[in-house]
């Protein structure tokens, strides 16, 4: 019915990273004790408002308070990773939480991120490519050769092959990566090219084309229900305001991009009633019952946990007994 996402932004005009931190555990336990189908963590870097720089870890801590609940790390941006490393993450947090944890990786699209690591930002794609081969060996706890030295990723998965791992990206460079390594593909973007893309990769490489999640661009993905609306936009709006502008600077012209919005004000914001949306409690169960999950994003922008908590209550307390 509803999934939740944290990317642990922290503006001076928000909570206190710690408190922030905190209260995303807290809200990871609420929400699996309420019937959560999935937490997710993204990963950026060098953002001035201490966006989640490491998403494995934080996945890590989620798992630990948790016994059931899925976790969903998207992205990783593996041009930035060492996959060796990162398969070794993977087998630790896949034992930890008993095969919780599913990953989507993407090569990113900030230029400032790459420079931080010192990897040259013109050849992401071919590093990427490169780099997913590596990893989705190294994953499975097998040993192979790479680049002439023996590669053994310990301790062995609990899942069977290694953690999930899917491609991301609004790209037919994306579409056709994951196709041809034969893993899913999570698009931020409903245009259908990229689905046909995809599968003719997957097919031509040998692979049977696997799950494939088209974003339509009207699909809300950041949401909060409230008894009141009016009083909720005013309490809410600097914060999700933070969450568009920050995101609208990174993406110019990615109008096809189901989470982006480039309204210039929280009026603008809520008339387009589209990427974020805070709802009523019917218009949520509506929603659901149309086949669309909730996806509530609780701390976004730095939101006080003080502040978000009702926002969760009126789920737990209006929307879940609506819908049972």
């Amino acid at each position: 019915m509803f999934m939740m996402r944290f990317d642990m932004r922290a503006p001076k005009t928000g909570a206190p990273a710690p408190e922030l931190y905190a209260a995303a555990l807290d809200m990871a336990e609420w929400a699996e004790r309420h019937g959560c189908m999935s937490v997710m963590v993204s990963e950026h870097h060098a953002a001035e408002d201490g966006f989640l720089p490491s998403p494995v870890v934080m996945a890590s801590a989620l798992a630990a308070r948790t016994k059931t609940l899925p976790i969903t790390v998207a992205v990783v941006i593996l041009p930035l990773c060492d996959p060796i490393r990162l398969a070794e993450e993977m087998a630790v947090l896949d034992v930890i939480s008993r095969g919780r944890v599913m990953y989507v990786a993407a090569i990113g699209y900030r230029e400032e991120e790459y420079a931080m690591y010192g990897v040259d930002f013109r050849r992401r794609g071919k590093i990427a490519e490169e780099k997913l081969g590596v990893l989705l060996k190294a994953k499975t706890g097998e040993p192979f050769t790479y680049e002439g030295r023996r590669v053994h990723v310990t301790p062995a998965p609990v899942t069977p092959g290694g953690p999930m791992v899917a491609w991301g990206g609004s790209s037919l460079a994306a579409a056709r990566r994951a196709g041809r390594h034969g893993i899913g593909f999570f698009a931020q973007s409903g245009e259908p090219e990229l689905g046909d893309a995809y599968r003719e990769a997957a097919r031509s490489a040998g692979h049977k084309p696997g799950m494939c999640l088209l974003m339509p661009t009207e699909t809300p993905t950041t949401v909060f229900v409230a008894e009141d609306v009016d009083r909720a936009w005013d309490e809410l709006g600097p914060y999700l305001m933070h969450d568009v502008r920050t995101y609208a600077a990174w993406n110019e012209g990615a109008v096809t991009t189901a989470s982006i919005s480039f309204a210039r004000t929280a009026e603008e914001l809520r008339a387009e009633n589209r990427s974020h949306r805070i709802l009523t409690v019917d218009e949520a169960v509506e929603l659901v019952r149309g086949g669309t999950l909730l996806a509530l994003h609780p701390l976004l922008g730095g939101l006080p946990p003080e502040t978000a908590w009702p926002y969760l209550r009126t789920v737990a307390d209006k929307v879940l007994p609506a819908l049972a």
